[in-house]
């Protein structure tokens, strides 16, 4: 199994970790789960964050073939459109967009005019799809029950996870989002951990467990089994969903989850600009 070079981008404003994962025998790459920094106070975007991968992978001399997305996510702007317009790729999310888009052009009335057939993406990758990176092939996991989109991108001997595991000292994604479900979840984790037990993960966020003092975003499937907080050691459907169900009823809603979600609905793309060439994003009132 061919093992791919994979370099990490921390964005500490939303501990978020996106990659690069190049092919070992190429310059083909990918680039997982990009940010796009925002300010929630003034509205203001800023592209520092994408802008270090794009250096990068121009220094590196790297060719992006795709742009993958995990998920729409809740706690973060995707920079996915700004990074194509600089290097090129495909931008590819799970086919089950569609539900997220047709639940959250509801809640933000959006209208008729935005799309929710997925088409604001390139590719909408469906469970068992395989795609390569250069000569390195990729294999999609449908893992939902953090949102019903989540992919699992499983490419050589790298499982990259989005939300749905974090590291074993820190457990596992919120379940109670609109289409979440910790039943879901569980049965989406037992497919990751089917994979061999040598099998790096890739982490989509870290917050340094209490006791930990460094940020990490690497472990193993074997690692998870033995030792993840919330569903290692053999942890049964029926205790798993009591704990997580329990604690997601504690959890405040992410900061960013209001502009985050009308975003990362389009592929990362704002909303269409009025007659005056601005951009408005809505906050409803009482939806949440």
């Amino acid at each position: 199994m061919m093992t791919p070079e994979v370099t990490a981008f921390f964005d500490e404003a939303t501990n978020t970790i996106s990659y690069v994962v190049r092919d070992p025998e190429g310059s083909a790459c990918a680039i997982v789960d990009s940010v796009l920094d925002f300010d929630y106070a003034s509205g203001r975007t800023d592209t520092r964050s994408a802008d270090a991968i794009i250096s990068f992978v121009k220094e590196k001399g790297y060719k992006v073939d795709w742009l993958l997305e995990s998920h729409v996510h809740a706690d973060h702007l995707s920079a996915a459109p700004y990074i194509q317009r600089e290097l090129g790729g495909k931008i590819g999310i799970g086919e089950r967009i569609t539900v997220v888009q047709d639940t959250f052009g509801k809640v933000f009335n959006e209208g008729t005019e935005f799309q929710r057939d997925g088409s604001q993406f390139d590719k909408l990758f469906q469970e068992g799809d395989s795609f390569h990176i250069g000569q390195l092939r990729g294999d999609v996991l449908h893992t939902p029950g953090h949102t019903p989109a989540c992919l699992t991108y499983v490419i050589g001997d790298a499982a990259f996870v989005g939300d749905t595991l974090f590291m074993p000292d820190f457990g596992t994604a919120r379940c109670d989002f609109p289409g979440g479900s910790s039943e879901t979840l569980y049965a989406s984790i037992q497919k990751i951990l089917a994979l061999p037990d040598e099998t790096r993960i890739f982490v989509g966020h870290d917050y340094k467990a209490p006791g930990r003092d460094d940020y990490a975003w690497e472990t193993t499937v074997g690692e998870q089994k033995a030792l993840n907080i919330h569903i290692g050691s053999g942890k049964s459907a029926e205790e798993f969903v009591a704990m997580r169900d329990a604690r997601d009823a504690t959890l405040a809603m992410p900061k960013l989850i209001i502009p985050s979600l009308q975003v990362n609905m389009r592929a990362g793309q704002m909303p269409p600009a009025d007659e005056k060439g601005d951009v408005f994003l809505k906050v409803p009132v009482n939806k949440l």
